[in-house]
């Protein structure tokens, strides 16, 4: 089953439990992916396929937790609390990620297919692993640590 079933099978989920936080979210999150998906069509696509949805996920955590962080320097804790809250349920689509030690072996593989030799090569890198491994690396997280193998 893919992504798209998965939101409408949890919004009706949430709708029929009375979660109105989760529903709410999930709502969020299928209006997002209609946007995201006429932003495609101009490139021939219909429905953007599940690696986009989840990179499209990972922008919607990233904006609510630096959103968070805001709102508590703002004296604002119930306004971070609603964040987090969504961060959490939009946290609860995305795939497991990769811990350290595979994401290290995953960076080291990556390296090794590329012949990379410096911090010019981290290009070809990213393409890399971007390549095997999308759904279950954060790449943002990735990229300091592709930079610092390469000796950057």
């Amino acid at each position: 089953m893919g992504l798209r079933e998965d939101f409408t099978d949890q919004l009706k989920t949430a709708m029929k439990a009375g979660d109105s936080a989760r529903t709410s979210t999930v709502r969020m999150i299928l209006a997002k992916l209609k946007d995201t998906d006429i932003a495609a069509r101009p490139k021939g696509v219909a429905a953007v396929p599940d690696a986009e949805i989840v990179a499209m996920l990972r922008g919607m955590v990233k904006s609510r937790r630096e959103s968070a962080v805001l709102y508590r320097q703002g004296n604002r804790p119930e306004l971070a609390a609603k964040e987090e809250a969504e961060i959490a349920v939009i946290e609860s689509f995305l795939p497991q990620e990769m811990d350290a030690a595979a994401t290290m072996a995953a960076i080291d593989a990556a390296i090794a297919a590329t012949g990379a030799a410096a911090v010019r090569d981290m290009g070809k890198v990213m393409a890399e692993l971007r390549a095997r491994h999308a759904a279950s690396l954060d790449m943002a997280r990735v990229g300091p640590l592709v930079k610092a193998k390469l000796g950057g």
